[in-house]
C-alpha cells in the first residue's frame, strides 16, 4: 500500500516514520505562541492541539468554538497530521468583513470638511 507523505513524495506504509514533528500555533492580538512537537505518526489536529498545552495556557480557546486548519486550510480535530504540519487555532472574528468593509466605504464616500486646494 502506498501513501503520500507531506512532500506528496509517495512511500510504502511500511516505510512512513514511527514519528513526525509538527507545530501547533495559535495568537491573540497582543501574543503569539507557538509549540514544536513531536507526535506518534497518525496523530490527529486534536492530539496536538491538546499536546500543545496552549489549551491551558490561553482559556479563550475553546475547540468546539475556535476553528483549526493545516497551513491556512480550514481542517476537522480528526485530521491525520503529516510531517512538518503547522496547525493553526484561530480566534473568532470580532466584525464581520463586508460590514467593516461597507462602513469603511461609507466614511470615504462622505464629503471631507478639509477646504481643497
Amino acid at each position: 500500500m502506498r501513501s503520500s507523505n507531506a512532500r506528496g513524495k509517495f512511500m510504502d506504509v511500511a516505510e512512513q516514520p514511527a514519528s513526525i514533528t509538527v507545530e501547533v500555533v495559535y495568537a491573540t492580538c497582543n501574543e503569539q505562541a507557538g509549540v514544536n512537537l513531536r507526535m506518534k505518526s497518525g496523530a490527529t489536529l486534536r492530539d496536538a492541539v491538546e499536546r500543545s498545552g496552549l489549551l491551558t495556557r490561553f482559556a479563550d480557546i475553546d475547540l468546539n468554538i475556535n476553528k483549526t486548519g493545516v497551513y491556512g486550510r480550514l481542517t476537522a480535530l480528526d485530521h491525520r497530521l503529516r510531517e512538518g504540519d503547522r496547525v493553526e487555532i484561530y480566534r473568532p472574528l470580532r466584525a464581520d468583513p463586508k460590514e467593516s468593509r461597507r462602513q469603511r466605504a461609507r466614511k470615504g464616500s462622505e464629503p471631507s470638511k478639509s477646504p481643497k486646494r
